[in-house]
């Protein structure tokens, strides 16, 4: 995890502080056993109906954006719930303050904290929290990726036929419609697919080597920095994709995988349906 890079080794700390912190504030508030009516009462919908908010988010976003103006007050944030706010260090924040808030809702136990900091030269640095088993995905630009402290390496991977790839679905119900004719195309090829509803979450199994392979279209910033960070120090391949939304040739789709799945997944995800 060290870099010799003290700068970016405070960067570090500092997010995995916050991160670790405010996956308390979700822990405190989560109900494995189903929606609780605190949690009920507080959902409202965002960009369409199967797009959520809840009271965690935003106490999540809160503490994440206090501790993080306070701590580096001429730096930019990007976050999901609050919005984006200016700096003058060169430096931006981007924050998912609860990844995976309708699993969060229902009580399905996969969500976490994202928090990575950014330079017009990349993203320097990752932290994704995942609060229910307690573990924390750190990366460093040119640094390594690690789970607690464990260094993540990545071998080749497997052959397309036995990989299991992980994706996801928009809350636009007509992009819904084209990935879904997209995983009828995937789906025959591989060993299994797997949904878990958390994006940041699936990038940080890839680079642990528990997906092969993730893909998914019209991710925001905030779910995909931290995760992209952790994949590509652990060794594994992160691509943009456009054109595969019918009718939406401008929105992206991110592929990460293990180097040697790469590109045969590239050429079935792009391979005429």
């Amino acid at each position: 995890m060290r870099t010799g890079e003290p700068a970016l080794e405070g960067l570090l700390d500092l997010a995995v502080s916050i991160a670790v912190e405010a996956g308390r504030v979700l822990s405190e508030r989560f109900s494995a056993a189903g929606p609780t009516q605190a949690v009920t009462d507080s959902v409202r919908s965002k960009s369409s109906r199967t797009d959520l908010v809840t009271e965690a988010d935003q106490a999540s976003d809160r503490l994440i954006v206090s501790r993080l103006a306070a701590a580096r007050p001429h730096d930019a944030i990007l976050a999901e719930e609050s919005g984006s706010s200016a700096g003058t260090s060169g430096l931006t924040w981007v924050v998912d303050p609860l990844d995976g808030t309708i699993n969060f809702v229902y009580g399905f136990p996969v969500f976490g904290v994202s928090i990575a900091c950014r330079s017009g030269s990349g993203t320097l640095v990752g932290v994704v929290h995942d609060p229910l088993r307690d573990e924390t995905f750190t990366a460093v630009a040119g640094g390594g990726a690690y789970r607690d402290g464990a260094r993540l390496r990545l071998g080749p991977g497997p052959v397309m036929s036995e990989a299991l790839v992980g994706t996801g679905f928009s809350y636009d119900s007509n992009r819904r419609a084209a990935q879904g004719l997209l995983i009828a195309h995937v789906l025959p090829q591989v060993r299994d697919i797997r949904r878990a509803g958390a994006a940041a979450i699936d990038l940080c199994w890839v680079a642990a080597g528990r997906l092969d392979g993730f893909y998914e279209a019209g991710l925001a910033p905030w779910d995909l920095a931290a995760g992209s960070l952790l994949v590509t120090e652990a060794g594994g391949t992160v691509e943009r994709l456009d054109g595969l939304i019918t009718g939406e040739p401008d929105v992206p789709t991110l592929l990460a995988a293990a180097p040697g799945l790469a590109g045969p997944l590239r050429d079935l995800l792009v391979s005429p349906r």
